[in-house]
């Protein structure tokens, strides 16, 4: 027998075959249970429900600030988490290294939570004078000049504006450009500032 005479008939099962597989799927799509949320067992699982966090978790709430001296007080804790997200990543630091632990609050972890109304720690004390001088930075003299300088480029300082990501500001280092034929901030073997140029007439 010929393998070119058994192609038809092996058409004909595949074609079977998939229709069988179709009205099965159809069946069963029909008889599936239609309760709200229940997925099929190993299909993606759809959004959490509203007010969910990722993975499904609940989102944290953050409770009321208290001790707000140099924040407006009326911040709720999730505005006051996002300001103190901020200011951490400002200076590459952590909570604790401004807030101090309490030791007789143990967290879920088995490590003290941190006592955010504590003012113990000089850190804390000097993140509100820096903030003070930031906003009255801001206030009285960088939206004077945002007002005169037309071309929109100008911004309020923060903490970052200084700190870049570290808990101390790091000295500024002038780049040392490679200028040919020397000039201002000329790189090794050109001219020292000045050379070349004639002298000064009296």
């Amino acid at each position: 027998m010929k393998i070119t005479s058994l192609l038809p008939a092996a058409a004909a099962v595949a074609l079977l075959a998939a229709a069988i597989y179709a009205a099965t799927t159809s069946v069963q799509a029909s008889q599936a249970p239609s309760q709200p949320n229940q997925a099929a067992p190993g299909a993606p699982q759809g959004p959490p429900p509203q007010g969910g966090g990722p993975g499904g978790r609940p989102m944290r709430s953050f409770p009321a600030p208290t001790n707000l001296q140099v924040l407006p007080k009326d911040l709720t804790g999730q505005q006051v988490h996002d300001i103190m997200e901020k200011f951490a990543g400002d200076l590459g630091v952590h909570c604790d290294f401004c807030h101090a632990a309490d030791p007789k609050n143990l967290g879920p972890n088995g490590r003290p939570r941190m006592n955010f109304a504590d003012d113990s720690k000089p850190d804390k004390q000097i993140a509100r004078i820096m903030l003070t001088m930031t906003q009255q930075m801001n206030k009285d003299y960088i939206s004077k000049a945002m007002d005169l300088d037309k071309d929109g480029m100008g911004k309020p300082v923060n903490c970052g504006t200084c700190h870049r990501g570290h808990e101390m500001p790091e000295d500024f280092v002038i780049p040392r450009e490679e200028r040919p034929g020397g000039g201002p901030g000329a790189g090794p073997g050109g001219p020292p500032p000045g050379a070349g140029a004639p002298p000064p007439s009296n």
